[in-house]
């Protein structure tokens, strides 16, 4: 299924596309006139020059790549970042440097990538009991578990 979404481009360089035919992502650049340093545990907000107009119903989510995050210790903060329809403003990626050395953030280098996806609206119902199931309570490494 296809959507679309518009966008404005005030980067240099081309839309984002999908660099495989199966690929779910779409890679992001970091639209920028300079190299940008990022050293060890720092953050810095890189711009994409990217507005999207997302329709309802669909939310856009920013994801690491993870040729950066093996090759250079580079991850995307705030991830799965999450873009609302409602929002208009540029794109930014939050990026965090891991490794133990300085890294260099180049104009043009795939830095994201961004998946788009269909959500629903619940309703929460506030009640006093809810049915059990087979897993019960147990979380955070406890499937599979006998």
């Amino acid at each position: 299924m296809e959507v679309k979404v518009k966008v404005i481009n005030r980067s240099k360089f081309d839309l984002p596309k999908y660099s495989t035919l199966h690929s779910s992502g779409l890679d992001l650049r970091a639209s920028i006139d300079e190299n940008i340093l990022l050293k060890p545990l720092e953050r810095k907000l890189i711009p994409t020059g990217l507005y999207l107009e997302i329709p309802v119903g669909v939310e856009a989510q920013v994801r690491p790549r993870s040729g950066m995050a093996l090759k250079k210790g580079i991850t995307v903060l705030n991830t799965p970042g999450t873009i609302d329809s409602d929002y208009r403003g540029e794109v930014g990626i939050i990026l965090i440097n891991l490794s133990n050395e300085q890294v260099v953030v180049e104009p043009g280098e795939r830095i994201a990538q961004i998946v788009f996806a269909e959500y629903k609206k619940v309703i929460l119902e506030q009640v006093e009991i809810i049915s059990d199931s087979e897993r019960g309570a147990g979380g955070f490494g406890h499937t599979g578990v006998k």
